[in-house]
């Protein structure tokens, strides 16, 4: 029995060293996977079933034709990566090829093989691939090799020789057998492990390359940004060339091929043409199948992956090597986590890109609603001054003039408080110009917030906001005072009336959502107040404070950097100083 238990343990080392090989190849890693499609299942029982054949071949022939064999190696692994069906089959295949070989033992060796990829099948399905460990593996040979010496004895003819060979047998195969398929299981986990770990490298590296990329595809996809992702991915991999297209032409190339793979060129290989079209990755194993129409082209292989927005097909990544079927599966799983990051990447910045031209266009929209009513009263106010003040005529026409240029012809989204507050006194010239003295209005600006980029047009409106319902109630007027401050790297710009004030209602109303253009020449206050929760948060928005018959206070601060300056005091321009 002992000699019997060596001569199999080495006979084992040969099923052992299958499994080995198999493990290192590039179809053990497409089939050892959770879940499997039909033509997956195939292959595993083909290929363990013939591991099945092959440890009958290698058995020990014992007298009446019996057979130590470590066919139960191969059936039970099938039934541990496949379930079920795939181990019953590839049990039926091995058991089928033991029951036209003979002996004693030959029915019932084939009907305990069923069995045990059975076994195996029904382990896969109660624990799940991942938690089959050795042991597990060791203690469910031992039980399948225990069945088997049952059958034998229960199905095999002459009883007493079946009770002499399983005497013989039994302890070596259950012992080598068991051992075996808890190595060829220890094995199988180690690649598990492997791809696992292979994975979460080059999950990280996908997400750092992301990281780096997304400055630049958040520009969306041209050729300046595709020049810096290929770079970034080019120098981090070990691709021999990296490029990106969009429908139509290359936007750039790194690395092999440069000569004739040419920025902006529109000759795309027929694999890429393949992506663009169908929207699926294709692999392209040699040069035939990458289509380019150079035939020095260095590159023999590569994984070509779409680049997808909004559902549409934009563009394509492209990932060579200089050898033929040199693409594995690290590479596709790469590729693909690559174009699904640079993808929705690119989507986002659709919808940014998308936002900020409704932002814009509603701005501008906003810019143009100059309510008619100013626009007649400021023209009336000339009118009135053209025969007995003709010069202030004439400097009141350029200060509207300028309003309406700087309120219709803004092209940029920010101005520095400089150009907001020149426009502010634009509109304080008119106002001052028809109410004369009722209007006082002080600045106390720190040269230091001037040069500071404010959101264009947001002054104006609370201007207005503290003459049109603070002051001009008053039968004798106020005072408005505009302040701007620096502090600690912050601008501080604060808009006081000395009015009648307003209820709370009346505010939290000038302040909603709904009140979009309550300013008679356009742009209200919660467009301002909602700007600037937009721009820059929620704790950046309007401050305002009021008390009836006292006036009304408003507060906002935009974040900036520190800049130099001094502080200064100004009274509004000649043109209206001269109109009151």
């Amino acid at each position: 029995m002992w000699d019997l238990l060596i001569v199999m343990g080495e006979r084992m080392s040969l099923v052992v060293t299958l499994a080995f090989i198999f493990t290192r190849t590039e179809l053990s890693k497409k089939l050892l996977k959770k879940k499997l499609t039909v033509k997956d299942k195939i292959l595993l029982v083909l290929i363990f079933g013939g591991m099945g054949i092959t440890g009958t071949y290698t058995g020990i022939v014992m007298e009446g034709g019996a057979i130590a064999n470590s066919r139960v190696i191969g059936v039970m692994i099938a039934g541990f990566l496949g379930g079920p069906s795939v181990g019953i089959a590839a049990g039926l295949i091995a058991g089928i090829h033991r029951l036209t070989v003979g002996g004693i033992t030959a029915l019932a060796c084939a009907l305990s093989t069923v069995v045990e990829g059975t076994v195996g099948g029904l382990v896969r399905s109660r624990l799940g691939i991942e938690n089959i460990n050795c042991w597990v593996a060791l203690w469910a040979g031992v039980a399948a090799e225990v069945m088997q010496m049952i059958i034998i004895l229960a199905v095999a003819r002459p009883f007493l020789q079946a009770w002499e060979t399983v005497s013989v047998i039994a302890l070596p195969m259950i012992i080598i057998n068991s051992t075996g398929v808890a190595i060829f299981i220890t094995i199988l986990r180690s690649v598990f492990q492997e791809q696992e770990e292979i994975g979460a490298t080059q999950a990280h590296k996908s997400l750092e390359i992301a990281d780096k990329t997304l400055k630049y595809l958040k520009k969306g996809l041209n050729k300046r940004s595709a020049e810096q992702v290929v770079n970034i991915i080019y120098k981090s991999c070990d691709y021999a060339a990296v490029a990106i297209t969009d429908h139509v032409k290359i936007l750039a190339h790194v690395g092999m091929g440069g000569d004739h793979h040419l920025p902006g060129m529109k000759k795309l290989t027929g694999a890429t043409k393949k992506v663009l079209t169908s929207g699926q990755i294709a692999l392209a194993k040699n040069r035939k199948d990458i289509d380019c129409n150079n035939p020095t082209c260095p590159l023999s292989s590569a994984v070509i992956v779409p680049l997808v927005s909004k559902n549409e097909v934009i563009g394509a990544l492209k990932l060579y090597h200089t050898s033929e079927n040199a693409v594995n599966t690290v590479d596709t799983e790469f590729a693909k986590g690559l174009a699904h990051l640079f993808s929705n990447q690119l989507e986002l910045a659709a919808l940014e890109e998308q936002a900020r031209m409704l932002h814009t266009a509603k701005i501008k929209a906003l810019q143009a609603q100059i309510n008619p009513h100013f626009l007649f009263n400021a023209l009336n106010t000339i009118v009135s001054l053209i025969r007995t003040q003709p010069e202030t005529a004439r400097k009141l026409l350029i200060e509207l003039g300028e309003f309406f240029n700087n309120n219709l012809k803004y092209g940029e989204d920010f101005v520095s408080m400089e150009k907001e507050l020149d426009h502010v006194k634009s509109y304080l010239a008119i106002e001052m110009a028809r109410f004369g003295e009722r209007i006082n209005v002080e600045f106390d600006v720190d040269d230091k917030c001037l040069d500071t980029k404010v959101p264009a047009l947001l002054l104006q409106p609370l201007v207005e906001n503290a003459i049109k319902h603070g002051i001009l109630p008053r039968k004798k007027g106020g005072t408005v005072v505009i302040k701007a401050k620096m502090i600690r790297k912050n601008v501080v710009v604060e808009i006081e009336d000395d009015g009648v004030g307003m209820t709370k209602e009346e505010i939290n109303k000038l302040l909603a959502k709904e009140c979009l253009s309550s300013s008679s020449t356009g742009i209200g206050l919660s467009n301002v107040n909602e700007r600037l929760r937009n721009l820059y948060g929620q704790e950046y928005t309007l401050h305002a404070k009021s008390t009836l018959d006292k006036g009304t206070f408003m507060r906002f601060t935009i974040p900036v950097t520190a800049q130099e300056g001094g502080n200064t005091i100004e009274r509004v321009s000649d043109a209206a100083g001269s109109a009151g």
